[in-house]
């Protein structure tokens, strides 16, 4: 159980974007992340990650404090050395206990490991940098973003992958500006909402999630929208 008490954090002093993030996290479950723009969920996974230190509160996994070596992290941007082969890209990352059978994830996601990856479109990119996450094989994955530039096959073959990482034990945290991908895999989204989660919903709450989300995108917009196109 990865449980998260009270949260707070900010970019300056009087700028709080975390303002008590409460959070219970089941291990051998898909969490999904949502929320509007501004709502802190970058802020939230930079934090939980250690990029940046809470100004209050605490973050346990199965009763000890939360280390980084216990969380892979795929950012929504990755970053790629210049001239460097995904074989080389991939040797920066750590194996796992079971070993990371390169041979057999280059058939899977079809990558030219031994080009350079100037040469990979964005979508390969993304597989690579998905590669190297699963390599490290960490008990908690956060994938912010993960479904972005991926086509049709691609997007399939992570859906079985998250599958997958569920039946290991895993706790995964999923991000997607794309809500039918979270509904496809999480077992609980979790609504964040000026630095708080509002709530959580189940499996069969996700409608409900997806209304009460576009209502109010609709009521926030709808009267500019109608004066933008008189």
């Amino acid at each position: 159980m990865l449980i998260i008490e009270n949260l707070r954090a900010g970019y300056a002093k009087g700028n709080e974007v975390l303002k008590g993030v409460n959070l219970s996290l089941a291990t051998g479950m898909i969490h999904g992340l949502v929320g509007l723009n501004g709502a802190g969920k970058t802020t939230f996974l930079n934090v939980l990650y250690q990029f940046m230190r809470p100004s209050e509160g605490q973050m346990r996994y199965n009763d000890a404090p939360l280390r980084r070596q216990d969380l892979a992290y795929l950012e929504t941007e990755n970053y790629f050395y210049p001239y460097m082969t995904g074989h080389e890209y991939l040797q920066l990352f750590p194996s796992g206990r079971n070993g990371f059978d390169v041979a057999g994830w280059q058939r899977l996601f079809a990558l030219p490991l031994n080009e350079v990856t100037e040469s990979y479109s964005a979508g390969m990119r993304k597989k690579l940098a998905l590669m190297a996450v699963f390599k490290t094989d960490k008990p908690v994955f956060i994938l912010d973003e993960p479904f972005n530039g991926l086509d049709l096959e691609s997007v399939h073959l992570l859906t079985m992958l998250l599958d997958r990482l569920r039946a290991k034990g895993k706790t995964v945290i999923v991000t997607s500006h794309i809500y039918e991908s979270l509904t496809g895999c999480c077992d609980f989204i979790h609504y964040l909402d000026g630095g708080v989660i509002a709530r959580s919903y189940a499996k069969d709450e996700f409608p409900l999630l997806q209304k009460e989300l576009q209502s109010l995108i609709e009521r926030r917009a709808s009267g500019l929208i109608g004066e933008l196109l008189r």
